[in-house]
């Protein structure tokens, strides 16, 4: 990974590499019961995984920008925000990423991309309408760091591997593995078949889970060191908190599948448990800004 001015997270690197073994040796569990139980069509079987995985590697970033309507803007289209994106590149001494701006009135903020050549960082019109200068800056510094720490990349990858693990297993219950009930293999087969699409589903989604809360959290962190400016930060998480409650329930149902690359999530609601939820509580990112407040005062 190159190295930028974003305060390096050991913690999230030990994480991203648990997530990557542990869904990649999920994935490869699938593929190979697949192959046994399918012993005529393996070839195909690890033909299509093969190729759906180098697809979504290559095209994780094209598709995320894709769905949720990042269209790609000029310095001259977007003066403010090209110069808030140029200005934290310097600070972090990495490479400027393309800059995208989405319509939607919910407030947030994401970034896809593999690496940091690659990369694209997005603010949508709502959120660009609602923040002061120095809290989009903050904003993006928070992106950024996603994209240096190339965690956008691992949340990509790790998710589609956990969501192709479960869609493989039921396409080939559902293709006819199991059908003659008199036959005591196949309907073991069957069970075999359900119960790997369950636990990989189920173990998957809690990996990404928990991935996805420590990386918000790090993120936080990093774009308040080098901002220097955590209150900013704190101000526009608040602000976009607070605004969430007045987008339309149709639109925030819209942005809700792509929680998990969002600034902030578009419902956060404490009736959600915490193990399911896609990012920390506003509570705990606004107390790690404090202390972080705290001891850049001190220094």
């Amino acid at each position: 990974m190159a190295q930028t001015r974003f305060a390096p997270d050991r913690g999230l690197t030990s994480r991203m590499v648990t997530t990557m073994f542990f869904i990649g040796l999920l994935y490869v569990v699938v593929v190979g019961v697949l192959v046994v139980l399918l012993k005529g069509a393996w070839v195909v079987v690890l033909v299509i995984a093969g190729a759906l995985f180098i697809a979504q590697f290559w095209f994780s970033d094209r598709i995320a920008a894709f769905s949720m309507g990042a269209r790609e803007v000029t310095p001259e289209q977007a003066p403010e925000l090209h110069g808030a994106v140029d200005r934290l590149c310097a600070l972090a001494d990495m490479p400027k990423p393309r800059v995208a701006i989405a319509e939607s009135d919910v407030p947030n903020a994401f970034a896809t991309g593999r690496g940091q050549k690659n990369s694209l960082v997005c603010a949508t019109t709502g959120l660009l309408r609602r923040l002061e200068p120095a809290e989009l800056e903050g904003v993006l510094a928070h992106e950024l760091s996603h994209v240096a720490h190339r965690d956008v990349a691992v949340m990509t990858i790790a998710s589609f591997l956990g969501v192709l693990a479960g869609i493989i297993t039921r396409a080939a219950l559902w293709s006819g593995i199991g059908r003659n009930n008199r036959d005591q293999n196949a309907a073991i087969a069957v069970l075999i078949v359900t119960a790997v699409s369950v636990v990989v589903y189920a173990i998957s989604f809690l990996l990404t889970r928990l991935l996805s809360r420590y990386r918000e959290l790090s993120a936080d962190r990093a774009a308040a060191l080098l901002t220097g400016r955590p209150s900013a930060l704190a101000a526009a998480l608040t602000k976009v908190t607070g605004q969430m409650a007045r987008i339309p329930t149709e639109d925030l149902r819209k942005a809700q599948p792509f929680n998990a690359f969002y600034f902030a999530p578009a419902f956060n609601k404490e009736s959600f448990s915490r193990l399911l939820s896609s990012h920390p509580t506003l509570e705990q990112r606004l107390d790690q800004l404090a202390r972080i407040s705290t001891e850049l005062g001190r220094a």
